[in-house]
């Protein structure tokens, strides 16, 4: 299946404890269908110290699932993702706009 959310698109979240936050996805995991999205989803971890790490409770981003992210279109608000062919290349465009992303 074609990825309709990429790297260093702006997303909103649909579902959860931070529905409704917008933030720039970070990294994509199409297998497991999860997405890490900068300043979502924090949790705290307890990190042990080591020469580069000074250690403590230290939060971290943790993956939220694909079907919980939409992609934010020119107006700000929530899309979703189709795909077109122009000049004989597949593009991605938002359903409420036409935009091509």
């Amino acid at each position: 299946m074609a990825a309709k959310l990429k790297k260093g698109d702006k997303v909103v979240v649909l579902a959860g404890k931070d529905k409704g936050k917008q933030g720039e996805i970070q990294t994509v995991d199409p297998k497991a269908g999860k997405a890490v999205v900068e300043g979502l989803n924090i949790a705290i971890r307890h990190m042990k110290q080591s020469q580069s790490n000074q250690g403590g409770r230290q939060s971290k981003a943790m993956p939220i699932d694909l079907s919980n992210l939409a992609i934010v279109d020119a107006n700000g608000k929530a899309t979703r993702v189709g795909f077109r062919v122009e000049d004989g290349k597949k593009v991605r465009f938002a359903k409420t706009t036409g935009d091509v992303i």
